[in-house]
């Protein structure tokens, strides 16, 4: 492995190079931010820079991306008077003890009932994971059924707990969307679905790919920076 920077505009871009046989350069961004290349072994450094300094807006994309998945500062306690997500409408949490482990909302109170008060967080988290069950599918029948256009259709869509990812698209057509999106407005959603769906068309993050998603989902870049700037 070789190390190797670019300054873009006030961003530097450090990233590491493989020198393998193939014909093209490859560049991965990782669920930790970090970089690397894979080029082919014949290739100059002077032109590996001049190709990542050509795909440096997507490389800060991707990175941006990653770290919007940042550990919260506050740790939940999950007790009365807290504040929660759900579709992205703020609720206060009201804990109280009952025979049953059950979530209710109204108005702007998320009432969670347990056996017991320790265990309000898991309680909520499995009700999350419950109507992140109900819901995506609901959300992405309409989009999918769009996408038949192109001549495509995912192979399924489920819910998965995922530390870096919103969502995700197997080779297979498998895709998968993480149930804290369940936290963010429906627009954030359906914009993870439509971004999935859009590799089933174009696998990687080209120009045809973001013009796809553009004609799909005109203003998913708003979108997108909101379900950045939640940091759920």
């Amino acid at each position: 492995m070789t190390k190797d920077s670019i300054l873009y505009g006030s961003s530097l871009i450090e990233y590491e190079i493989e020198y393998v046989q193939r014909k093209t350069l490859g560049i991965t961004v990782h669920p930790d931010g970090t970089v690397t290349l894979k080029a082919p072994v014949d290739a100059t450094l002077e032109d590996i820079q001049k190709k990542v300094r050509h795909r440096a807006a997507w490389i800060l994309r991707q990175k941006r991306y990653f770290e919007s998945f940042g550990t919260p500062t506050t740790e939940r306690q999950y007790i009365s008077g807290e504040s929660h997500l759900y579709l992205g409408r703020q609720y206060m949490l009201r804990i109280k003890e009952g025979k049953t482990n059950t979530v209710h909302y109204q108005n702007n109170i998320l009432e969670i009932e347990c056996q017991n008060k320790k265990e309000a967080g898991k309680v909520l988290q499995l009700w999350y994971l419950e109507r992140a069950q109900i819901k995506f599918p609901e959300y992405a029948k309409p989009i999918i059924e769009q996408f038949a256009a192109y001549g495509v259709q995912p192979k399924s869509l489920s819910v998965r707990k995922m530390e870096k990812r919103w969502g995700y698209c197997t080779t297979d057509g498998d895709i998968f969307l993480n149930p804290r999106l369940i936290c963010a407005p429906r627009c954030c959603i359906e914009y993870v679905i439509t971004h999935e769906l859009c590799h089933l068309v174009h696998r990687n993050h080209t120009k045809e790919f973001y013009a796809l998603l553009s004609k799909e989902m005109p203003h998913w870049e708003k979108w997108k920076n909101k379900l950045e700037r939640m940091m759920i």
